[in-house]
């Protein structure tokens, strides 16, 4: 302090942030590099948790129905812890350390899961393994958009790795459970939050630099709330979580109902794989992308392409239709993903980055994936395939958005926050 008295800080609504000097090319590869481990990392929880878990659950002797409430109660709460352990994150400038500490949680939970039975406890670990694992998510993306702020490294060349690893959890799971039975299943849980415990340590140290690009602020919960309800952020959330929620009934029955249709698993399996293969090839060419079409065109081409591929996907299409339709995922998850990361790290100060992230994790796709999931239960029950076409309603939701945003945003901050600076 050189003893004058504190001015505000203003970040304008009107423009992004100073640009930053770029980092000399060997920094910038360490510092992608160590990202993209982490994704890495990240993405064999995501891997195991997500189709194996509730085969675990089932060898635990829990019902359908416990089952459901065990899968359901965190997105419930999510919406709530999310938000509040990013807005800390934000609150005091270290993302690294809130990342390492919920991977501790993430390893102490499947290691008490792997020592317990019955309803009650089982929910009360499970929840804190999928709360730890979700959570960690936006708090990265916070590093990762840092580091494609200051190096200019192409975002989705990071990302791209989490995807990989997915497919390479998902199918060695698979082996390691036909192998051993699912009681494997939380062991390799434990093992992969390990993994991504160690490659947190290796996370850059992003915050430093965010605080001495922002100075010293006072960060308060209002303006985290200003955020929440800016008009501009709220159609954001709308485009966003709509589109993503509408692969509702993709994710839960697509394999049911292609079993039912006669599809072999080998099929079945080939169908998703393409699914994730033309994902990864637009984040592998996601800078370049961006760069053409621009993030609102982006956000309105995914959304068309979401409003297509469900209503196709609605009249039971022939099989030979299902392999061009699942090219389209690359457009209707993998481009309204890269859309999002980068409307945030140029439409919300750096300060807000993680609650900007938490609140479309929790709000924008946690909330509306729940919804989204519920509505598809009673659509596929009543209507099977034709539950499609109330996901291609969802999209085209996302796709006024989309549009509504695309004619009001500028291209600068959507939020003005004058904080008090040291």
């Amino acid at each position: 302090m050189d003893g004058s008295p504190a001015t505000p800080h203003i970040l304008s609504m009107h423009r992004p942030a100073k640009p930053k000097p770029q980092t000399p090319p060997h920094l910038s590869t360490g510092y992608a590099v160590r990202v993209s481990v982490f994704f890495g990392a990240l993405f064999l929880i995501y891997g195991v948790y997500l189709p194996y878990m509730p085969l675990w659950l089932k060898g635990q002797g829990l019902s359908v129905g416990q089952i459901a409430i065990i899968t359901a109660t965190p997105y419930i709460l999510r919406d709530l812890v999310t938000p509040a352990v990013a807005f800390y994150a934000d609150r005091t400038a270290n993302h690294r350390r809130t990342i390492i500490m919920l991977a501790w949680i993430g390893v102490a939970a499947t290691l008490a899961l792997s020592q317990t039975s019955g309803f009650w406890p089982i929910l009360i670990f499970a929840v804190a393994a999928s709360i730890a694992m979700t959570t960690t998510m936006p708090l990265t993306e916070v590093i990762a958009l840092h580091g494609m702020k200051t190096t200019g490294y192409d975002y989705g060349r990071v990302r791209l790795w989490g995807s990989l690893t997915f497919v390479v959890a998902n199918v060695g799971a698979a082996e390691v459970i036909a192998r051993t039975g699912s009681s494997s299943v939380v062991w390799m849980l434990a093992a992969a939050f390990a993994i991504t415990l160690i490659a947190a340590h290796f996370l850059p140290r992003a915050d430093r630099d965010m605080s001495q690009s922002e100075g010293t602020h006072a960060l308060s919960l209002g303006m985290a709330a200003r955020l929440a309800v800016t008009p501009l952020f709220v159609l954001f959330l709308i485009a966003g979580g709509t589109v993503q929620a509408a692969h509702a009934t993709y994710y839960t029955f697509a394999t049911l109902h292609w079993t039912s249709q006669g599809i072999t698993p080998l099929i079945i399996g080939a169908l998703w794989a393409l699914g994730v293969i033309a994902e990864v090839v637009l984040f592998a060419f996601s800078g370049r992308v961006v760069a053409w079409i621009g993030i609102r065109g982006l956000l309105i081409t995914a959304a068309a392409s979401a409003v297509i591929r469900w209503t196709a996907m609605s009249v039971d299409p022939p099989l030979w239709a299902l392999f061009p339709l699942q090219l389209l995922h690359g457009m209707t998850f993998g481009a309204a993903h890269i859309a999002a990361i980068h409307f945030m790290s140029q439409a919300v100060p750096e300060k807000l980055a993680g609650t900007a992230q938490a609140l479309y994790a929790s709000v924008g796709m946690g909330l509306a994936m729940a919804i989204a999931t519920l509505i598809s239960g009673v659509l596929y029950e009543r209507f099977a395939g034709g539950a499609y076409l109330g996901m291609a309603g969802l999209a085209a939701l996302g796709l006024i958005a989309a549009l509504a945003m695309a004619r009001l945003w500028r291209g600068g901050y959507v939020i003005e926050l004058h904080i008090q600076k040291a």
